[in-house]
């Protein structure tokens, strides 16, 4: 017999703290030296003019300006071509 009554398992407690990441500013919105504007896991979106890229990939102003999104079409080594996002601050 069991010396103890049967308890729950207990194999999915664990949980990572959030990284808080994504979009921090908007398009059009302004931003000052050094503000963050996105901060992201590899090169979602990509760096322009006057943006900074830190060691986790995160995207910052060089700046003081305006934020602007836009879309650009990059050709791959294969030659298919897809679209990427890319952030300047003018």
């Amino acid at each position: 017999m069991a010396t103890t009554k049967a308890g729950g398992s207990a194999k999915n407690l664990n949980d990572s703290n959030p990284k808080y990441l994504g979009v921090k500013r908007a398009d059009g919105q302004k931003v000052g030296i050094g503000e963050i504007i996105v901060r992201q896991r590899g090169t979602k979106i990509m760096a322009g003019k006057n943006i900074g890229v830190g060691k986790d990939h995160t995207l910052f102003a060089e700046i003081a300006g305006t934020v602007h999104f836009h879309t650009k079409r990059k050709t791959n080594f294969d030659g298919r071509s897809n679209r990427r996002s890319i952030v300047d601050v003018v």
